[in-house]
């Protein structure tokens, strides 16, 4: 992540054998990095299931949705039948930290929760006073400015959007990623699109459901600057990479599937521009054309 790509990843801790590290953007979205660090580490029963799930390989299973409103969203899914779990808070109580639930049956192909956490949360980061310091660690060298989007993969896509619907996430869009050989929805959340793809025809997709199962197939961040997210990317992995119109506009994929076990876009961001308005465009196109 950041020697390949560019991003500055943050310390984290090590709280049993399972050491994080994040990557932290200006909207308070972030990406955490889980890592192993003894053979006998204590896994939380998501982290396991996870684990057993990628087969001890690199990848994500799990994502989650920032709200503020945590008992009332947790009242409401359980009011649907949802099997949700107790909150869970960290990391501990004299601090400003975090407060979550997750589910103890996973309604969607990847695992997710339900988080809401201190504006100034960070774990190297706790003094208000030193505001420099936290708006610095969410500056990236690759100009990475937020998480755009989440794809989840699985072999049944419309299953995803209607569970997401289920839950309050509605508003879906017919939505195709040949750079990668899927087909599916773009659902907006917040500010970010949340895409809920199967494999259509070959493609990494389609590898990697047949080798891994669902998962999280890729993440797209807005960049400041493209050139300079493709530059980085080139020279970390040594090769040439081509630039496409994606969802977002003009857009490059890393070949990082090999090291992070997903896809990773970066595309030049573009302010005001809703999620999956995109998605919108594409479909309006292929509606006009037939």
């Amino acid at each position: 992540m950041a020697v390949k790509l560019g991003f500055q990843v943050r310390p984290g801790r090590d709280p049993g054998g399972v050491e994080n590290r994040y990557v932290r953007f200006a909207d308070s979205s972030f990406v955490e990095l889980l890592g192993i660090t003894r053979p006998d580490p204590a896994f939380d029963p998501g982290m396991k299931e996870d684990r057993q799930a990628l087969k001890g390989g690199p990848g994500s299973r799990t994502f989650g949705f920032r709200a503020a409103a945590l008992d009332a969203i947790h009242r409401r899914l359980a009011g649907l039948g949802y099997a949700v779990t107790p909150f869970f808070t960290g990391p501990d109580g004299a601090r400003p930290g975090w407060r979550l639930f997750a589910f103890d049956r996973a309604p969607l192909s990847s695992n997710t929760f339900f988080i809401d956490y201190a504006a100034d949360y960070a774990p190297d980061q706790f003094d208000p006073a030193n505001a420099g310091d936290h708006r610095v660690t969410r500056e990236h060298p690759n100009g990475a400015r937020e998480l755009s989007a989440i794809w989840l993969l699985s072999g049944d896509a419309d299953a995803d959007r209607r569970q997401l619907a289920k839950m309050g996430f509605g508003h879906a869009v017919p939505v195709r990623l040949p750079q990668v050989g899927a087909a599916g929805f773009c659902v907006p959340v917040g500010p970010t699109a949340l895409l809920a793809l199967q494999p259509a025809g070959q493609g990494i997709a389609a590898d990697t459901l047949a080798s891994g199962g669902p998962r999280v197939l890729g993440v797209s961040f807005g960049v400041s600057d493209l050139g300079r997210a493709q530059r980085w990317a080139e020279r970390g992995y040594q090769r040439k990479l081509t630039t496409y119109r994606g969802l977002s506009g003009e857009s490059v994929l890393a070949p990082t599937q090999a090291d992070l076990g997903l896809s990773v876009e970066f595309h030049a961001t573009s302010p005001g521009r809703l999620p999956c308005a995109g998605a919108s465009e594409s479909a309006a196109l292929t509606r006009a054309a037939n």
